[in-house]
């Protein structure tokens, strides 16, 4: 996540590839074994890039865990654009990040009550394509936000940033925080976070390269996006690893509580810490000195996105089909293949610019 808050940590904030990435926290899936025979079946009919707004509409937003900062401030961002657009919006969730049948359940809660489409950030992969596709019989449209699915099983995914630039720069920000030197480990949300695999498997891409050489990832553990969870995993990882010299967290829960607990400990300043993370929740840790620099998109811009595109996609404008292109409040997007729509580059903050944000 980048929980920040970038999975909030997707989040690097954020993000990577296409994810179709997204896959990724915290943005494609990154599961194998899921089949996209029907993603065909995501998108349907022509587009008319000339068709007129229409109003009045209710999209449901459908997180994956309601009451985290992450996603209140991603889809506040939603209801902002909903109202600006005339339309309704409305979030349900549940309030834990791996309940995925809770997901399942809500799905299909906000198809019974015929929203005109949903805006959904997957906690697994393949688990909410059946309800999905369900919605989208009914003429729902579904848009995927932070974390997506098999493409089959929805319209459009917003994707943080491209899955690829979110995996490969928080290598790139860590080696050159420990010298390109050392053991490093990655704390994660949870195992089955289509968006938190992506970028680790960019990751663990990244570390081929020869001028990591001598850089080692001995230990990918998962906090499941809770805070107390990732706290002990950061305690566990370096009674594990003495001779740890950083740690990769691709969430905003996950990071803040890493540093948390770096911050109390006789690891300040000598562990380094990255990933995503929201300004807010990592400014102090950043000022202390725990902290060099992590990074991540806006998540209120997210939440935006994903509101207009589902907007788009029940007015007609789009489809959901590769090359298409709308406009999303002053941005024109090109959406790109298998329905990925990306929201732009990560931003790095660190001790010179991070009062200049606010989220």
């Amino acid at each position: 996540m980048l929980k920040p808050t970038l999975r909030r940590t997707c989040a690097a904030l954020a993000a990577g590839t296409s994810l179709a990435l997204a896959l990724t926290a915290c943005g494609g899936t990154t599961k194998k074994d899921v089949k996209d025979d029907n993603a065909a079946a995501a998108s349907g009919g022509k587009a008319d890039p000339n068709a007129a707004t229409k109003k009045g509409l209710t999209v449901g937003f459908l997180p994956k865990q309601v009451n985290n900062p992450y996603f209140t401030t991603a889809d506040k961002g939603g209801e902002k654009a909903l109202a600006e657009l005339g339309s309704k919006y409305k979030e349900v969730g549940p309030s834990s990040a791996t309940d995925t049948a809770g997901q399942v359940s809500y799905v299909n809660t906000l198809t019974q009550q015929r929203v005109n489409a949903m805006a959904v950030s997957a906690q697994d992969p393949g688990a909410l394509c059946t309800a999905l596709k369900q919605a989208m019989s009914n003429g729902i449209k579904v848009v995927t936000y932070d974390s997506d699915t098999s493409p089959g099983c929805r319209n459009a995914f917003v994707s943080q940033a491209s899955a690829e630039d979110l995996g490969r720069t928080e290598v790139r920000l860590l080696a050159k925080q420990i010298g390109y030197k050392g053991e490093i480990a990655i704390l994660s949300a949870a195992q089955t976070a289509t968006n938190q695999n992506t970028w680790i498997g960019y990751m663990k891409d990244e570390l081929k390269d020869p001028r990591y050489k001598d850089i080692k990832l001995v230990k990918i553990a998962y906090g499941n996006d809770d805070a107390q969870q990732s706290f002990q995993q950061t305690q566990g990882l370096l009674q594990e690893h003495p001779n740890l010299k950083g740690i990769i967290s691709p969430t905003t829960v996950g990071i803040k509580a890493a540093a948390q607990y770096l911050s109390g400990s006789k690891y300040k300043g000598k562990v380094k810490l990255t990933g995503l993370g929201t300004p807010n929740d990592m400014r102090k840790y950043v000022k202390n000195g725990t902290v060099d620099a992590f990074e991540l998109w806006d998540p209120a811009k997210l939440g935006d996105l994903a509101a207009r595109t589902a907007v788009a996609l029940a007015s007609g404008q789009i489809t959901g089909k590769e090359g298409e292109t709308f406009k999303a409040g002053a941005t024109t997007y090109t959406i790109g293949k298998d329905g990925v729509i990306n929201l732009g580059k990560p931003t790095v903050f660190d001790a010179e610019n991070i009062d200049q944000f606010t989220f």
